[in-house]
């Protein structure tokens, strides 16, 4: 019997990118409210109950008003908001840093945050690993496609044809801070510099790191090798094992893509070092984990219907 599935906002960017990746998989059975039904409060519940596993492409507020809705049902979901990402009762789900097994027998599962999906994955494993301190004040740099705003961003990026550069957050708060940090194993919030290009998908996360004032001295090598220890055998992300190009791109008409690349770059002598993370928003960074994150709890293989 096939698998039934519910998209609670199937009508967004990321619920759109999530069905054209169901698009033929006689795995799952799609459950689908029409335009009339869509925004209605008892069909939404029935949909909820009647489905499997939901996946939420919701708003915070109404993703949490989702979870309410589907109270007293054996409906297991996917949160692709940022509403849960933080929340007692609920498994991250970003596979590589939590295990496929969790996310695999888990009931609630808050997918990652685009940014924070390159974020954690560059940093996590170091910190845990020991080569880089808990406690230390880390920065990101990042930069993504337009398509991370939603609808609003999208219509604005898409009607002034000058705007080549968007940065914001310059109150140094984002709702992606609490997730960082909890999910990196950091004693302290990092420091969030994000911005925006004219290109629809794509998206740069670096951390620059003064490794010579760190203590233990880590070396970018060293760095570099433990990345590709941690994801050696993934086929989603992917570590560079040389240093090389001399750049980083994203492409303004870029191709879906759900894999992640990182790569670290360091001075002569590796006592300074650029950790950098490429990979889709819409992708890794949305649609694509929460399809990664389906396989797993429905016991196929993960890659299943990625775009790799």
């Amino acid at each position: 019997m096939a698998t039934r599935i519910f998209i609670d906002g199937a009508a967004g960017t990321t619920g759109l990118e999530i069905r054209d990746r169901l698009e033929g998989r006689g795995e799952f059975e799609l459950l689908v409210l029409d335009e009339a039904q869509r925004k209605d409060e008892a069909a939404r519940r029935d949909a909820l109950h009647a489905a499997d596993i939901a996946i939420l492409c919701l708003p915070d507020e109404a993703a949490r008003e989702a979870v309410a809705l589907s109270e007293g049902s054996d409906t297991r979901i996917i949160d692709a908001s940022s509403a849960h990402r933080v929340a007692e009762g609920w498994t991250y789900g970003f596979p590589e840093i939590v295990g496929a097994h969790a996310i695999a027998d888990a009931q609630l599962v808050a997918n990652p945050g685009c940014y924070p999906t390159g974020f954690i994955a560059l940093i996590a494993p170091l910190v845990k690993a020991g080569l880089l301190p808990a406690d230390w004040p880390y920065n990101c740099n990042a930069v993504s496609g337009y398509s991370g705003g939603g609808k609003a961003l999208i219509e604005r990026f898409a009607g002034e044809p000058d705007l080549a550069f968007r940065t914001y957050g310059l109150t140094l708060s984002h709702k992606h801070l609490p997730e960082m940090k909890r999910h990196a194993g950091l004693a302290h919030p990092v420091l969030f510099a994000p911005s925006v290009v004219p290109a629809f998908r794509g998206m740069i996360v670096e951390v620059p790191l003064h490794l010579g004032a760190m203590p233990g001295d880590p070396h970018a090598d060293d760095l570099r090798a433990a990345l590709a220890e941690h994801y050696e055998g993934s086929a989603v992300v992917s570590v560079r094992e040389e240093p090389a190009p001399d750049e980083i791109v994203l492409l303004e008409g870029a191709a879906a893509h759900d894999g992640m690349q990182l790569a670290v770059f360091g001075n002569a002598g590796g006592s300074n070092a650029r950790l950098v993370a490429r990979l889709d928003n819409l992708g890794k960074g949305a649609s694509g984990a929460a399809i990664q994150n389906l396989n797993l709890m429905c016991g196929l293989p993960e890659t299943t219907g990625l775009r790799l």
